[in-house]
């Protein structure tokens, strides 16, 4: 049977593939509907099979927040050309609108939600199929708090999304993502710096402190007041704010309401740091 462009254009908007790929595949499959797809899937399979040992460096990271929910998506492929793809950026678009509707638990449970009938990791196959690079969900990270921010820096590399204790101005709240954005805090306070980091961190003040011919007898409190300064430049609520030094983070909330604070983050990045 003849292949129409109704015929095309439908299985593009089922699969997203493009014009010749959907000619093809059901040229393949004599107008056969679910053959074609399988016959794109395939081909996003075999490629992804093939450059499976190949990095996916580049991509799109993008989050959303709604309520008490906040989520980052990040979508990796292999060139910044496929990354600026706008059918790409709309995958990603859409599988983050799929983990803000359902709410899966972890990556793995992302994978297997469905979008128009098809598993988030079968559209990603598929898209890989189409581009000829090799493709992945690279990150999925969501936070939950009494209310959410989400920020998106530009170009689409980098992504933070932040909970708080209670319903917050949301400009402020845009500044505190844009903070764990531009600072990078490696824990919320210092009580949520793991002990491990905490131990290396007293051990790296001791020995500075050795090295610069202190004694011995003051290296433990040499090297607690290093710590104290390493909280203050990593952790979130005890950094500097970026508009105005003279004040922490956790005063910077304090300015909008006493009992504000944040209660979890999370960024994610491609960029090299």
């Amino acid at each position: 049977m003849a292949v129409t462009m109704a015929d095309i254009s439908k299985l593009r908007t089922m699969t997203g593939a493009g014009m010749m790929d959907c000619k093809n595949a059901l040229n393949e499959a004599a107008g056969d509907f679910e053959k074609a797809i399988e016959i794109i899937r395939k081909k996003g399979q075999a490629i992804a099979a093939k450059r499976g040992d190949r990095e996916a460096a580049e991509g799109c990271v993008l989050s959303a927040d709604n309520g008490n929910f906040a989520a980052i998506v990040a979508i990796k492929c292999e060139t910044d050309f496929v990354a600026k793809n706008n059918d790409f950026i709309a995958l990603t678009q859409s599988v983050l609108d799929a983990a803000m509707k359902e709410q899966p638990a972890d990556m793995e449970a992302l994978k297997a939600v469905k979008i128009d009938g098809r598993s988030v990791q079968e559209l990603i196959t598929d898209r890989s199929g189409v581009t000829g690079e090799k493709m992945e969900l690279g990150a999925y990270e969501f936070v939950k708090g009494e209310s959410t921010v989400s920020y998106i820096h530009n170009g689409n590399k980098l992504a933070t999304i932040v909970a708080f204790n209670e319903p917050v101005d949301h400009q402020v709240a845009r500044e505190v993502a844009m903070q764990v954005a531009a600072m990078n805090p490696i824990a919320l306070d210092r009580n949520s710096v793991p002990q491990k980091t905490i131990d290396t961190e007293l051990e790296i003040g001791r020995d500075k402190a050795r090295a610069e011919g202190k004694p011995e007898a003051m290296l433990d409190k040499i090297a607690q007041g290093r710590l104290n300064k390493f909280f203050q430049e990593s952790t979130l609520l005890e950094q500097a704010f970026i508009k105005d030094a003279k004040i922490n983070v956790a005063q910077y909330m304090k300015n909008s309401s006493k009992t504000l604070t944040a209660t979890a983050f999370k960024r994610f990045t491609l960029n090299q740091e």
